[in-house]
């Protein structure tokens, strides 16, 4: 693509929507589109176990075994989109545009060389992973399968994250919905096609859903890039301005980095609740591997609400307004809990319905049936620990929020369900998710009040 053909500059707009509008139909505005995406991408989350599960548990064990894998890009893409989107929003409102540019082109490279990384890894990694973990040949067959397709094709998602999140960073939430939703449409249209051999194509079992996947991230990427170009006028894209830029890089990852290490933190407790589990039965994974499908049902709309909050946090902190800081973080907190307290009682009341989309063994829905309920308690915390963290991380603070997630899940979690373990009673197991997410909640609120302190004093030294 010439530069000729690329967004020519020009001065940026006087104010934008985050800096005027109530803060209410504001949060709905950048927010539901967002929510409605995620509830579409858990949707397709679910197909794919639903399918993998027709196959055998042994097909469904093995793509739960990956999630650490896909939980990794998943690390890299949102946590450098974090630090892109605070950065540019937080230049968007001091009306800095060259700032802001430089932001969303660095961002580019950022994620592009992640894929090609992330690529490298798949091809000579997957295995071994996988043989950490299990000595079963069909599992670990459909494993490096699964993750090298997912890996080595990472562009998509990566080039996902990147599009999506820049017109999330200047308000167009709309166009990001529409790109995750034609992602996910096509996602879940090839899954059984390419899983169980349809339409004439090749029966391609576990692999068939990666590349579902994987071919719905690229198709949604190109679609993200095309209404950037065409409809985000707050930031200029130029070819030739997508390089590293130190100063900018380093701001990214500033804000970004805790993210990264957080959500990998995730990737390194699923590893070991993965090994703490199959110490039981390989059934206990699958019923692990199956609560990450369907809690996601109660997360990704939270993540999108939250997703949604962060640019109207980063806009009014750069513009120094701290009265819409309070509104949003309030009314944004409250939604979330809202939500928390939904996806309990149905963890409550119908685990059995819930697991019978994994085609359950009688075993699967015991185990299950308790897990679910067990685990849901620490849902009633979770929607205020998530929100209050991307406070921190929205107005410079994230090393708190790091903490935060080394405590809940290393300190807290794997060591308590290690303990337990030792019991020899894996419904006691499962206590763990409820007493690290209350370890997170102290810490929020001590963090969270420290941040406003500081951003109120900070603000006020500006301002004096």
């Amino acid at each position: 693509m010439k530069d000729n053909k690329m967004q020519s500059a020009s001065p940026a707009p006087q104010e934008n929507k985050m800096g005027v509008m109530p803060i209410a139909p504001l949060l709905a505005d950048m927010a539901v589109p967002m929510m409605i995406s995620m509830l579409v991408q858990a949707l397709y989350n679910i197909v794919d176990s639903v399918f993998v599960a027709r196959i055998s548990q042994d097909a469904l064990n093995a793509v739960s075994l990956a999630f650490p894998l896909q939980n990794l890009m998943i690390a890299v893409g949102g946590g450098t989109a974090v630090g892109m989107n605070a950065l540019l929003s937080r230049s968007l409102g001091e009306k800095n545009q060259d700032q802001a540019d430089q932001a969303a082109n660095t961002g580019i490279f950022l994620f592009l060389l992640s894929a090609v990384l992330f690529g490298m890894c798949g091809f000579l990694l997957a295995r071994p992973f996988f043989l950490a973990q299990t000595d079963i040949p069909s599992i670990v067959n459909y494993g490096t399968d699964y993750a090298r397709i997912c890996l080595g094709l990472s562009i998509g998602i990566f080039s996902q994250f990147c599009f999506e999140r820049l017109l999330q960073s200047t308000g167009r939430t709309v166009y990001s919905m529409i790109t995750q939703l034609i992602g996910a449409v096509i996602n879940i249209l090839l899954d059984p096609i390419l899983i169980f051999g349809l339409f004439g194509f090749p029966r391609m079992e576990v692999a068939g859903a990666a590349a579902a996947t994987v071919f719905g991230q690229i198709v949604a990427a190109l679609i993200g890039l095309w209404m950037n170009l065409r409809f985000n006028k707050d930031i200029h894209i130029r070819l030739r301005d997508i390089r590293p830029e130190r100063a900018v890089v380093r701001e990214i990852y500033r804000v970004g980095l805790p993210s990264i290490i957080m959500q990998s933190i995730g990737s390194i407790m699923t590893f070991g609740m993965n090994k703490i589990l199959i110490s039981f039965t390989d059934t206990a994974t699958a019923v692990f591997g199956a609560y990450f499908k369907l809690q996601s049902f109660i997360f990704m709309p939270v993540f999108g609400l939250n997703n949604g909050m962060v640019p109207i946090i980063s806009y009014n902190y750069g513009a120094a307004r701290l009265d819409r800081v309070r509104k949003t973080f309030r009314l944004t907190a409250v939604t979330a809990t809202v939500i928390m307290v939904a996806g309990f009682s149905a963890f409550n009341l119908i685990p059995g319905t819930l697991l019978g989309f994994f085609n359950a063994s009688e075993e699967m829905s015991s185990i299950g049936s308790v897990a679910l309920r067990v685990i849901s308690w620490s849902f009633l915390l979770a929607g205020f620990d998530i929100i209050a963290g991307s406070v921190c991380q929205a107005i410079g603070n994230p090393v708190h929020t790091l903490i935060c997630s080394i405590c809940r899940q290393l300190v807290a979690l794997l060591p308590t369900a290690w303990l337990l373990a030792q019991t020899g009673k894996l419904d006691l197991v499962w206590l763990c998710f409820p007493i690290s997410e209350l370890v997170s909640l102290v810490l929020s609120i001590i963090f969270l009040r420290k941040t406003m302190r500081s951003a109120e004093a900070k603000i006020a030294a500006l301002q004096g």
